[in-house]
């Protein structure tokens, strides 16, 4: 196999983000290409060789997954916004749920609950943010605002049938495009770094039903922001308008960054309600994407941080403060800390709008602020961005000891990453459930509950050294020993609940209740055929079988 093979393959399966395994005749080993829908037959070309695996780019779809349906979006397969709606809904929790549960039960040691996936309220426009992007349809073609093209940094889809939004979007988006068209005026080329036209940023509330638009520009030409205001004035909406921005963004980076901004009509902010509260959202503040999916996460996110009264709670990566906010009213006091001063200073407000006393929200990095609160937690709740938490920060966050913690993970890879370092400190994960607030892509929200083991959690025991054997099988190598070798001669992560099963059907004594739920109703994972003929490979190595 060598770059640039075109090869045909069968998707055995699909593994976190949207990795398909093909497996190609004659080959080998399996090659991973993108976009993929298990038992799909497919043509690709291999563009990558790295450490022995091959990557290759999807050309055609050769056979179809008898699972897939009809996608409702005609820009689906070219809009690289959707990864799933070939699927239908159930068959994407369904998806979902398996990969995300094979990927903590690699992470977590020992045993804990699973609670499978929450399925999103609404399935179709469910989105309340959009970030369109300014450019070309193809190299020197029409002007073109929308989504980029799947597997492209340069050629943009015009969206305007797109279906995770609702109809005022699609309007907007129409109405923006034909006017940038009408100025004449160029596209911000992103390798040139020259042009007008960057993002167009629109947000809508689900319950008020308040939209904000913000035309993203540099400051190259002059926007006619009267012709704009007019255009988009002039639409009917189902939903009100709030406001129409104007911001100046002349940095380099290919992302919607605030340099200034300027209110052409009505206000820079509207208004949302969730559970019950009352929610200023600014232009660049962070709400979750999904309101009536968003309810359903921190009402899973409530139930896991459990008892409040009299409690200190942090809330860190606080965002607008929605979080602080729905434990407030059964907490002592609430701590937010977030780095956006935007939404800081929105948090601040919607507290006083929603009568609470008792929040108090720092705007800084996590990192730096956290020594200065002045405050001890019993609880904390961690919502970090995709790339999860730095870990100095971390280190910080688990010297205070807190007794229970919650971590809402919008990347899964991330949440494993630091969950070694939890549970490397003593912290024990109890609960795991999902949240698809993303139908239609590979996104999902993951919330886990960690308890901290102390001291007087343990048992006393009395041995008698002289009944052990020192040479029994059991004692030739230790969990971390058996791990290790598996993860060096195999590339596979295990945790003690597998090893202690693969022990158990072997014959090894691992103790009556070691490794085993501590509910009768505990989902107890069972140990995949993969790892536990690598887990018996170890324990031949070791000679314990």
């Amino acid at each position: 196999m060598k770059k640039g093979q075109v090869l045909e393959g069968y998707i055995e399966r699909v593994d976190f983000p949207n990795k398909g395994f093909a497996v190609v005749e004659d080959e080998e080993k399996k090659v991973i290409v993108k976009n993929t829908v298990s038992e799909q037959k497919v043509r690709f070309a291999v563009n990558k060789i790295r450490k022995g695996q091959a990557e290759g780019r999807l050309l055609e779809i050769l056979e179809h997954s008898p699972e897939e349906c009809q996608p409702a979006c005609p820009h689906f397969g070219v809009c690289g916004g959707c990864t799933y709606q070939n699927l239908p809904y159930e068959k994407q929790v369904e998806m979902k749920e398996a990969q995300i549960h094979a990927m903590m039960d690699a992470a977590v040691d020992g045993d804990y609950i699973w609670e499978g996936v929450k399925e999103s309220p609404v399935r179709e426009a469910y989105r309340n943010k959009m970030e369109f992007s300014f450019g070309d349809e193809y190299k020197d073609g029409p002007l073109a605002l929308g989504m980029h093209k799947r597997g492209s940094f340069h050629d943009i889809v015009n969206v305007t049938e797109c279906k995770i939004v609702d109809e005022d979007f699609r309007r907007i988006i129409k109405a923006v495009l034909e006017f940038a068209t009408d100025t004449g005026l160029p596209y911000y080329h992103r390798m040139r770094h020259t042009g007008f036209f960057r993002h167009l940023l629109v947000r809508k509330a689900v319950r008020t039903g308040e939209i904000l638009i913000d035309l993203v520009t540099t400051s190259e030409a002059q926007l006619d922001e009267a012709r704009l205001v007019e255009k988009l004035t002039g639409l009917s909406y189902d939903g009100k308008l709030a406001g129409i921005l104007h911001t100046t963004n002349n940095s380099l980076a290919d992302v919607v960054k605030d340099e200034g901004t300027k209110i052409l009509y009505g206000q820079d902010y509207f208004y949302e309600e969730l559970l019950g509260l009352k929610f200023k959202i600014t232009p660049f503040s962070f709400f979750q994407t999904n309101s009536l999916g968003a309810e359903v996460l921190y009402e899973a996110a409530r139930s896991y941080i459990g008892e409040t009264k009299d409690k200190v709670i942090f809330d860190l990566y606080s965002g607008t403060g929605t979080i602080a906010q729905i434990l407030a009213p059964v907490a002592k006091k609430v701590v937010g800390v977030e780095i956006v001063e935007e939404a800081v200073e929105a948090a601040k407000e919607n507290a006083a709008l929603n009568g609470l006393d008792n929040c108090t929200f720092w705007a800084g990095d996590v990192l730096k602020v956290i020594d200065d609160l002045g405050e001890v937690p019993d609880l904390i709740v961690l919502d970090p961005p995709r790339d999860g938490v730095h870990p100095k920060a971390l280190e910080k966050i688990i010297d205070f000891g807190v007794e229970r913690m919650v971590y809402i993970a919008c990347k899964p890879t991330s949440l494993a990453r630091d969950l070694e370092l939890l549970q490397g400190r003593g912290y024990q994960v109890e609960r795991i459930g999902c949240v698809d607030l993303f139908p239609g892509t590979y996104h999902i929200e993951t919330v886990v509950l960690l308890s901290q083991q102390k001291p007087d959690d343990t048992i006393e025991i009395d041995l008698d050294l002289d009944e052990l054997d020192a040479t029994s099988a059991e004692l030739k190598a230790t969990y971390q020993e058996i791990k290790d070798y598996v993860l060096k001669e195999f590339g596979l992560k295990v945790s003690n609940l597998y090893i202690s099963q693969v022990k158990r059907k072997c014959g090894i004594e691992v103790g009556e209740n070691y490794n085993l739920p501590k509910s009768e109703n505990a989902r107890v994972p069972q140990c995949p055929k993969e790892k536990e003929d690598a887990i018996k490979a170890a324990l031949k190595y070791f000679a314990m079988i």
